[in-house]
């Protein structure tokens, strides 16, 4: 018999999943009555003021429809187009993004660092903010963008995150924070959202939400607020100012409200601890990196991955080197979940090495 179970073997991406119940209800509740366009609506209101609470600061807040858009409007807001953005190489908007950030910033150059867990090397950083400045035939150093938690799972500890921060800030450049999975590293480090943002010097945060259980809203939060004007602008353009506003606030106002954010994250971290825990006892596979967040990368035998293909698992493999695959944990992954993969791996490894 197939098996045809759509999420429980899809370990590829932390976006598979659906929603928390209680997003969905408060769009459900959002449906009916008129109510204020463009994000002038209470619910979007309401959600400014939520962000202002749990970053204790007096921020702004332009709701986006994706991650890729508060990425490209953010850093478009921070350099300007001769700016280079000093980033870590395996950066979401170094890979991943198409040339959005390239293109929203009218052609500033992406300058890839290099750092364990994809976490930019402070010393390779001091060079990068002083080469060529003021050199008119070279992009100028403008704005450094790190990722929270990183695209290996790792998070920047507030120590790391201060020393990268001194750095941007000494050699004059602003400081953007990719936060794709940002409730992740709240989660795992217990530490406050201002700690690991504008209290680190932080200008503007990529907010993610869509990862951790909203539909299709996440958030660019400025602390920087000389910044909100050419952002909304550029948002406008964009065609990320919703008409319907209320859609995507609404998401965000149930994500923000009692902890449901960090519940999720929390629940997703775990479960990507207890499967490196589980990894860690199968022989012939190898566990890399960091595990601190919900992303988990591993060597295993070639075997081994065909044979849990073949058995209907959905993963990222080879995309870095042969034999290394990706596994991402969710809020909606359960423990059978992890046990149902656990199981599937030891087997294959077992008639491997029969």
């Amino acid at each position: 018999m197939t098996d045809t179970r759509p999420l429980p073997r899809v370990f590829s991406s932390d976006n598979t999943a659906g929603t928390s119940p209680e997003i969905a209800d408060a769009v459900a509740r959002a449906v009916t009555g008129p109510a204020l366009p463009y994000g002038a609506d209470a619910v979007t209101g309401r959600v400014r003021d939520r962000l202002r609470e749990i970053f204790e600061t007096d921020v702004d807040v332009l709701i986006v429809s994706t991650g890729t858009a508060a990425n490209a409007l953010g850093l478009a807001a921070l350099t300007p187009p001769w700016g280079s953005v000093l980033c870590h190489r395996d950066s979401h908007i170094n890979n991943d993004e198409c040339g959005a950030p390239e293109f929203y910033t009218a052609g500033a150059k992406l300058v890839p660092l290099d750092g364990r867990d994809a976490k930019i090397d402070p010393d390779l950083l001091r060079t990068a903010v002083r080469h060529k400045t003021g050199d008119v035939h070279s992009v100028e150093p403008s704005v450094v963008s790190v990722t929270q938690a990183t695209e290996t799972g790792a998070v920047l500890t507030p120590d790391e995150l201060g020393t990268l921060a001194t750095i941007t800030r000494d050699a004059g450049l602003r400081l953007h924070m990719d936060g794709a999975r940002f409730a992740g590293a709240v989660a795992a480090l217990g530490r406050t959202p201002a700690d690991l943002t504008w209290r680190a010097g932080v200008d503007l945060l990529s907010f993610g939400a869509t990862k951790n259980g909203t539909m299709t809203a996440d958030a660019i939060v400025v602390f920087d607020r000389a910044l909100t004007p050419e952002l909304s602008f550029r948002a406008k353009r964009a065609g990320q100012i919703a008409a319907k506003n209320r859609f995507h606030a609404a998401q965000l106002d149930a994500y923000l409200t009692d902890g449901l954010w960090l519940r999720n994250a929390a629940h997703a971290n775990s479960m990507a601890a207890r499967l490196r825990h589980g990894l860690n006892a199968v022989p012939g596979v190898e566990p890399l990196g960091t595990t601190d967040a919900n992303i988990l990368f591993c060597r295993l035998p070639q075997p081994v991955i065909e044979k849990l293909l073949a058995d209907g698992f959905v993963f990222y493999h080879d995309r870095w080197e042969p034999g290394v695959v990706r596994l991402v944990t969710s809020f909606a992954t359960t423990e059978d979940d992890i046990d149902d993969l656990l199981r599937a791996v030891g087997d294959a490894t077992a008639t491997g090495s029969r």
